[in-house]
């Protein structure tokens, strides 16, 4: 498939809200360049009833009520579910004090919708942002691989290898959640960009940044700046850093503006046998076993960019 260069790039956001999961969305809702199909939740952060409430939560928080969301998987596809409430607070979304959602959830099933919207688009296909466990793609390509073709690429925020694990010393939290999911996503062949903790750890947030977020003086800024002030606490007092990192948004950053990255194609296997290093991220970076190249591994980011990007996008909301 040729993409085509004249028309937004439709994008299916897959996520489990999370405070680095909503400037993802906000900042995708807010960019002309993308089309957002639909948004489709799925257990991760915190169970699927609350990612559910929180998507719906974001949408009518950007003014968009009539954005498309969808319900997914509850839990992954082999193991019990690991939540992330001593990260993210017990809502997912803890921070600001946003109203109870009421637009309605799509009767159709996240996974469904997904197949359905693949098989139905264009020849420029369409291109999966999971910032979340993979849990729902998985299912989407085990339930119909007629999927794959119509794939444009898959761009996601998961994995580690330099930087090491945020859950286990081995594993990310995204990948470990779901590890058996993760192996059928990166076992199929399609084109995959991986946004891992090897680069989101080099673009850390600033109290200058959060600033400028509060001192938009709108709904979006206001919440933004309180969301992610509740969310770095978290990894500042574990790395000892004065900011934290913004994991989720670097995939929205990557389709907007790629020259901001730089990575390499790499060999890139899941671990779903061993409990030690359950859902480890093994990157063949220095090519030694001569395996196929099955992900463009990203590890450098221009940090002032992405945030300078990032904020030109939630400042559109008024």
């Amino acid at each position: 498939m040729t993409p085509s260069d004249s028309s937004p790039r439709p994008i299916i956001i897959d996520t489990d809200p999370g405070q680095d999961d909503a400037i993802a969305i906000l900042a995708a809702l807010a960019s002309p360049e993308l089309d957002v199909v639909g948004i489709t939740a799925v257990a991760g952060n915190v169970p699927l009833a609350l990612t559910l409430r929180n998507t719906r939560m974001l949408c009518e928080l950007a003014d968009l009520p009539e954005t498309p969301v969808y319900s997914g998987c509850s839990r992954p596809m082999v193991r019990n579910l690991v939540t992330a409430e001593h990260v993210h607070g017990k809502t997912g979304l803890d921070g600001p004090e946003l109203p109870e959602p009421t637009m309605a959830v799509q009767e159709q099933h996240a996974v469904d919708f997904i197949i359905t919207s693949l098989l139905a688009a264009g020849p420029d296909g369409i291109t999966l942002c999971p910032v979340g466990p993979l849990t729902n793609i998985a299912m989407a390509m085990v339930k119909q691989p007629a999927i794959v073709p119509h794939i444009r690429e898959i761009v996601l925020m998961g994995g580690a290898y330099w930087e090491g694990g945020n859950i286990t010393p081995t594993a990310e939290f995204n990948i470990y959640v779901d590890p058996h999911a993760a192996h059928v996503v990166f076992t199929s062949g399609v084109p995959i960009v991986a946004h891992s903790l090897d680069v989101t750890h080099r673009a850390l947030m600033t109290k200058e940044w959060i600033a400028a977020l509060a001192d938009l003086g709108t709904p979006v800024g206001t919440a933004c700046a309180e969301m992610v002030t509740f969310y770095e606490r978290f990894d500042e007092e574990k790395y000892g850093t004065l900011g934290g990192p913004l994991h989720d948004p670097n995939v929205i950053a990557y389709l907007l503006d790629p020259t901001l990255y730089d990575g390499k194609d790499c060999a890139v296997e899941v671990e779903i046998a061993s409990e030690k290093t359950m859902g480890q991220t093994s990157v063949d970076w220095w090519g030694v076993t001569k395996d196929e190249p099955n992900c463009r591994w990203i590890r450098e980011v221009d940090a002032e960019g992405f945030y300078a990007l990032l904020l030109d996008r939630l400042s559109r909301y008024k």
